[in-house]
C-alpha cells in the first residue's frame, strides 16, 4: 500500500458498525432467551473472534455477512469449552467473555495473540476474583504444551466461576471494559453489584442489557446491576463507529479541499469526545438528522476544510476518545500553536504503546512532537513527508497516519497495513471513494 497526496476529498459514506456494541450483541444475545439479530454487525476480526468463543460456549450463531442471528440458551445455557477460547487481538473479547464466565459453573481457558499477551488483566482479575472467581495464568512460552503457571496477570490464564458474591467495586480507572467484565459477573451475582468509576466510560453495556431486561442503573459514575434477570432476545441495528468515522472526520477538517458527509454514525456522548475535540480545535463539524437507534444516539456528521489550532485534551474528555487520540495527534500537527493531551496513561497498554507508536511516526514524518508521562505535546504545521510507517500490528495507528500520509508530501507506505481488518476492513477503498 503506497498513499499519496490527493487534491480533494468529497462525498458521502457510511463507516462500519461500531466494534464495541457489536461485540456486546454476540455476547448479550447468547445470555438472553431465543433470537437475537444483530445487523450492520463489523465483520472485522475482533467480532468475529467473539462469534467463535461463543460457538465454542455452545451458542448456535448464523453469520450470513449483513446480519448475524445468535439463538440465544439464557443465563445458565453455556456449555464448557472443549479447548481454550482464541481472542485473537480482541481486548474487549477477553475481559468482556470473562465476566460472564465467572458466573459459570465450569472452567474455561483463555489466550490471544502476542499483543494480547501483553496487555493487562489484572484490572479484571481485581474485581472477578472478589466477587468469587478464580484466575491462573500460564507462562505463555510453555503453553499450550506444558502448563507452567506464572504470576503475571496476562493471558493466557483460566478461569473458575461458580457462585458470584456481589460487589461495590470502586474502580481506580476509569474503563468500559472493567466496569462491563464486573457488571456482567453481577447478572451471576447473590446481591444488587455497583461499580463505581473516576469519571464515567462509555455505557453501551448499559444502554443495551436494560434493552434486553436486566434491571439496571445509572447515577453519575456508578452503574448497579440486579442478578439472575430474564434477558430476552432483541433486534439490535448497530449504528456506524465513530472511532472509525474519526479518521474521516480528520480528513475532512484537515485537507484544504475537503468536504465528507458520514452518515448514520453512533454519536453516544461517552463516545464522541472526538467531535468535542474538533469543535474546540475550531473544526467545522456539524450534526445532522439525530435520531435514537436502538437505545443509541445517532446522527450523520458533516465536516468540511478548516483552520485548526491547539487545544488541551484533558480529564474528563480522555476516556470519551482514548482510541481517537492516535488520529486527534495527527490532526494537531496539522493545527496551528501546540496541543497538549494529558491524563492518557492508558495509551501505554493498547494494542501497541500509543504514546510511543504515535511520537515515533510522527517524528519520522517530521512532526514536532514530544511524548510525556501521560500522552503528548504536538507543535503543528511541521511540514510532513511521507515515510514508511510502523504500525506495530495497531489497526488504529496504521489508519492515523494513512490520514497523516493523505496531507503529507511524497509517499507513505506501511509495514503491515493488512492489520486494519481488525476494525475497519474496508478503509482504504474508503478512502479511494472520496478522493478525487
Amino acid at each position: 500500500m503506497e498513499l499519496t497526496r490527493k487534491h480533494a476529498f468529497r462525498g458521502e459514506l457510511s463507516v462500519p458498525g461500531d466494534k464495541s456494541i457489536s461485540h456486546r450483541g454476540i455476547m448479550f444475545g447468547a445470555i438472553s432467551n431465543g433470537l437475537t439479530e444483530v445487523t450492520n454487525f463489523l465483520q472485522g476480526a475482533d467480532c468475529l473472534s467473539t462469534i467463535s468463543c461463543f460457538r465454542q460456549l455452545g451458542i448456535a450463531i448464523e453469520n450470513d455477512g449483513s446480519k448475524v442471528l445468535v439463538q440465544g440458551k439464557g443465563l445458565h445455557g453455556l456449555a464448557a469449552p472443549n479447548k481454550t477460547l482464541q481472542v485473537g487481538n480482541s481486548g474487549t473479547t477477553l475481559r468482556l467473555i470473562s465476566g460472564i464466565l465467572a458466573g459459570q459453573p465450569f472452567e474455561s481457558t483463555l489466550d490471544g495473540d502476542a499483543s494480547i499477551r501483553k496487555r493487562p488483566m489484572k484490572r479484571i482479575f481485581t474485581p472477578l476474583s472478589k466477587m468469587g472467581a478464580q484466575f491462573q495464568c500460564w507462562d505463555s512460552n510453555d503453553f499450550p504444551e506444558q502448563r507452567k503457571e506464572t504470576t503475571s496477570h496476562c493471558a493466557p490464564f483460566t478461569i473458575q466461576g461458580g457462585s458470584i458474591k456481589h460487589i461495590h467495586y470502586h474502580s481506580p480507572i476509569a474503563s468500559a471494559q472493567v466496569k462491563s467484565a464486573t457488571l456482567l459477573a453481577g447478572l451471576y451475582g447473590d446481591g444488587i453489584t455497583k461499580v463505581t468509576e473516576p469519571v464515567l466510560s462509555r455505557n453501551h453495556t448499559e444502554l443495551m442489557l436494560a434493552g434486553f431486561g436486566a434491571k439496571i442503573l445509572s447515577t453519575d459514575a456508578t452503574a448497579a446491576i440486579w442478578p439472575e434477570p430474564k434477558l430476552e432476545g432483541q433486534a439490535i441495528h448497530v449504528p456506524g463507529d465513530i472511532s472509525s468515522a474519526a479518521y474521516f472526520i480528520a480528513l475532512g477538517l484537515i485537507h484544504p479541499h475537503a468536504e465528507i458527509l458520514i452518515q448514520n454514525t453512533g454519536v453516544n456522548p461517552t463516545r464522541s469526545g472526538i467531535l468535542k475535540a474538533a469543535l474546540a480545535m475550531g473544526g467545522k463539524a456539524a450534526l445532522l438528522n439525530e435520531r435514537t437507534v436502538s437505545g443509541e444516539p445517532v446522527a450523520d456528521i458533516l465536516v468540511s476544510s478548516s483552520s485548526l489550532h491547539g487545544a488541551v485534551i484533558e480529564g474528563s474528555m480522555i476516556p470519551t476518545l482514548i482510541d481517537e487520540l492516535p488520529i486527534l495527534a495527527v490532526m494537531a500537527a496539522f493545527a496551528e500553536g501546540t496541543t497538549v493531551i494529558k491524563d492518557a496513561q492508558e495509551l501505554k497498554v493498547k494494542e501497541s504503546n500509543r504514546i510511543a507508536t504515535v511520537t515515533e511516526n510522527l517524528r519520522a514524518m517530521g512532526g514536532d512532537i514530544t511524548p510525556t508521562e501521560d500522552g503528548m505535546v504536538i507543535r503543528g504545521q511541521s511540514p510532513l513527508c511521507g515515510t514508511r510507517i510502523k504500525t506495530y500490528g495497531d489497526h488504529r495507528i496504521a489508519m492515523s497516519f494513512a490520514i497523516a500520509g493523505l496531507n503529507a508530501d511524497g509517499n507513505t507506505t506501511f509495514d503491515d497495513e493488512g492489520c486494519v481488518t481488525v476494525s475497519y476492513p474496508s478503509f482504504f477503498q474508503d478512502i479511494e471513494k472520496l478522493a478525487r
